[in-house]
């Protein structure tokens, strides 16, 4: 059974139409989170080192190309949407840390699950200015595919001549950490809660 998974994922990693399907599954994730993008470049990372083919390179490049163009329909998306997603609640909290945080949300938000989709809709929603969306983006797509890819290609070092081990070490890592930074966002919120009491305590007595 391995082998023949192996054989089939080999025979797409080779085919011309890898880059296409790439720059496809990264473009659907900025408004489907359930497409497998990050798997599919991780995947391609792992045989770029296990078996020369693709080429790494060219994976983060159409990868990052996908993404960035993907967040921007998204953004559209967003912006002919506008009043219909305000008020919601996800949305209200991606106002709230674009107050803080401005642009660098939207890099933040690359790692987060589900939080991509959220935050590009609700910056077309609130009409956030586009060349400060486009450079933001662009940090947040280049930086999503170098990750993406530079993670399967080194479990593919590390497992040279068994793709498979390779291709779980390479999800693994990426599980985990998405995992801490869901711990931390978790740990923060909590914090955050505790502290609203106090703070409000403060204001009374002032």
């Amino acid at each position: 059974m391995s082998h023949a998974l192996l054989g089939l994922v080999e025979q797409a990693m080779s085919s011309p139409w890898l880059y296409a399907a790439l720059f496809g599954l990264a473009l659907l994730d900025a408004f489907f989170p359930v497409v497998p993008a990050e798997t599919a470049v991780i995947t391609a990372g792992v045989f770029a080192a296990a078996t020369g083919g693709p080429n790494l390179a060219l994976v983060i490049v159409v990868s990052a190309v996908g993404a960035f163009a993907g967040d921007h329909i998204s953004y559209l998306i967003g912006a002919r949407a506008g009043g219909r997603l305000r008020e919601r609640k996800a949305f209200v909290r991606v106002r709230e840390a674009l107050a803080v945080r401005g642009g660098l949300v939207l890099v933040a938000a690359r790692y987060i699950p589900g939080g991509r989709t959220a935050t590009t809709l609700t910056l077309g929603a609130v009409r956030h200015p586009l060349r400060s969306y486009s450079f933001f983006d662009g940090i947040a797509a280049v930086s999503w595919g170098l990750y993406s890819a530079l993670i399967g290609f080194f479990g593919g070092m590390a497992f040279e001549n068994d793709p498979i081990k390779g291709l779980l070490l390479g999800l693994g890592i990426a599980v985990s950490i998405t995992a801490v930074v869901e711990v931390v966002r978790w740990i923060r919120k909590r914090r955050a809660i505790r502290a609203s009491p106090a703070r409000r305590a403060v204001d009374t007595s002032v």
